[in-house]
């Protein structure tokens, strides 16, 4: 045996064990798909419209304070989430106002008043980016959080204009799941305004730039929960896009758990700044309009920490805190689409799936040795390596197998042989043209392997251009099928060559069965 066929089996034992090393426990190494483990699929429309209102709550404190920068001290300045009034104290205000909302840029006027009134609403363009702003940031808020929350190559991604398809495969808790996800978590630092009657507002006499709100407090026992009504000022003195960190931590007085926050240094500047403004008022900490907690600022509160606390579970406060490190959604979800895969389901897959390749397998092992012989015994040597290839690379790549993916090792087994079944063809063609069998062989792989390259180069398009543009069952079958064709080439031609070579080296044969 030359150097060179030994270095070929080197390399061949050394792909054999590599393989083997990466496949193996198959368990631990390869995940499940949706369809084979069980889940979830849902499929959640975003409410742009709504965020197109609550980019108009901030939009109108950012024309009040552009106003008062151009001079002008607006009587009153309200939106009703599709446009803002503007009430100007006096007829003078008028032109000031409007160079000063002209400079802002966001919005265009709509009509005007007595000289006294203006009425905005945001541009068409800028409609626009905000609705698809909004399906982005969704998009992304979703992604974090379900990473966070431990699930196993999630499929997140966007559908059509405002929706977003989720699968997650394995999901014990599919409710805690669907409130994760829907959670919009908009986080507000509001005052809360201790001068105007509760007992009015109970009524339904609510001043205009006023809002009643519950805070949800336990009893002493720890067991009942009372509801608070509070009048809080519309007004957000400041949201949770500057949060850094959240995390949960414990009560030591209550031993409860409650939601830590750190904000940015910017967030903490301005954290200072309002605590400094307001002291000894009570700031509510709302989330979804929900008011958790509402203490009294004794002082300036610097270092830029606050905390939420109310009545959590610590499942609760970690998925809060999760939210929160997230970030919030900019609109509320809409669940449009659910299907759940039962575990059960998935198990019947795999075994049905495993039988269909199992049965495939030995069909192609069994005419290749009847039909090819010793080629044949060859052919089926390189197609069992070609299955423990696979196998190596998808544990190494630590890819997800899905039922289509089960379809793609079950064709792949056929391309597999479908090479040596070339190249026997041309070997045969060769002998009986006369060559000698060492002549026939050497000739056979070497016309076959265009034809061999070719045929497999254009599958192997077809496998990216899945992989690329399809969804997650697509994507299984191109995972599989692309490493598959690999394997083969490898396989069907360097490895059956080489065996070849080992046969044919310092032998004088006469005649080979292919």
């Amino acid at each position: 045996m030359n150097k060179t066929l030994i270095w070929k089996f080197v390399l061949i034992g050394l792909v054999l064990v590599g393989s083997l090393y990466s496949a193996f426990p198959l368990q631990k190494k390869i995940k499940l798909g949706l369809d084979l483990q069980g889940g979830m699929h849902l499929v959640y429309e975003v409410q742009t419209d709504k965020a197109v209102e609550i980019a108009m709550q901030r939009t109108t404190e950012d024309l009040k304070t552009a106003l008062i920068k151009g001079g002008v001290t607006p009587a009153a300045i309200t939106t009703d989430g599709k446009k803002i009034a503007v009430d100007l104290l006096k007829p003078d205000d008028l032109e000031p106002a409007r160079k000063a909302a002209k400079a802002y840029g966001e919005i265009e006027e709509q009509s005007s008043s007595g000289g006294l009134k203006l009425v905005y609403a945001v541009t068409n363009d800028k409609a626009i980016s905000i609705r698809q702003h909004a399906v982005d940031q969704a998009l992304e808020t979703l992604r974090n959080r379900i990473d966070q929350f431990g699930v196993s190559e999630p499929i997140i991604q966007r559908q059509g204009e405002n929706r977003i398809l989720i699968q997650l495969a394995g999901v014990k808790d599919p409710e805690r799941a669907k409130s994760l996800i829907q959670t919009t978590a908009r986080l507000e630092f509001r005052l809360v305004d201790e001068n105007a009657s509760v007992d009015d507002a109970l009524k339904g006499q609510v001043p205009p730039n006023l809002e009643l709100l519950y805070e949800y407090k336990k009893d002493e026992t720890g067991k009942s929960v009372s509801t608070i009504p509070l009048l809080v000022e519309r007004a957000t003195l400041m949201g949770g896009e500057s949060i850094a960190d959240a995390d949960v931590r414990i009560d030591q007085q209550y031993n409860e758990p409650y939601v830590s926050l750190g904000f940015d240094s910017e967030g903490a500047r301005r954290f200072g700044e309002i605590t400094a403004r307001n002291v000894k008022r009570r700031l509510a900490i709302v989330l979804d309009g929900k008011v958790h907690s509402a203490p009294v600022i004794r002082e300036k509160i610097e270092g830029g920490n606050a905390q939420i606390t109310g009545s959590f579970s610590a499942e609760q406060a970690h998925d809060l805190a999760i939210i929160l490190r997230a970030g919030a959604l900019p609109a509320p979800l809409v669940l449009a689409e659910e299907r759940t895969v039962g575990p059960s389901l998935g198990a019947d897959s795999i075994r049905d799936g495993i039988r269909a390749c199992l049965y495939g397998a030995l069909a192609v092992v069994l005419f290749m040795l009847v039909y090819y012989r010793v080629g044949g015994l060859i052919a089926d040597m390189a197609l069992m390596l070609n299955l423990v290839i696979l196998a190596g690379l998808m544990g190494y790549l630590e890819a997800t197998l899905t039922l289509p993916g089960i379809a793609g090792i079950a064709l792949t087994i056929g391309i597999a042989v479908d090479a040596n079944v070339l190249i026997y063809e041309r070997v045969r063609e060769e002998l009986r043209n006369g060559k000698t069998v060492r002549a026939a062989v050497d000739a056979g792989f070497k016309r076959a392997f265009v034809t061999i390259m070719d045929s497999n180069i254009t599958t192997l398009i077809a496998a990216v251009v899945l992989f690329q543009f399809g969804t997650g069952p697509l994507k299984g079958f191109a995972v599989t099928l692309t490493i598959g064709i690999l394997a083969s080439l490898f396989s069907a031609v360097f490895v059956s060559r080489t065996v070849f070579e080992l046969i044919l080296t310092n032998r004088k044969i006469t005649g080979i069965s292919v």
